[in-house]
């Protein structure tokens, strides 16, 4: 089950970085990265959560 959520993480976070070079301000590039960021880490935390 966690190798399955890991894998969910990691296919959502790259479709996101797939669209990270359509931003056409830095600005948006900029906002984008910490909302990857934050998504990245609240995974993580779901996944710490279920292993512990």
């Amino acid at each position: 089950m966690n190798i399955l959520k890991t894998f969910i993480v990691v296919a959502i976070s790259m479709a996101l970085m797939a669209g990270l070079p359509a931003c056409d301000k830095q600005n948006s590039a900029e906002k984008a990265g910490e909302k990857i960021d934050e998504a990245a880490e609240k995974a993580g935390d779901v996944l710490n959560e279920k292993i512990d």
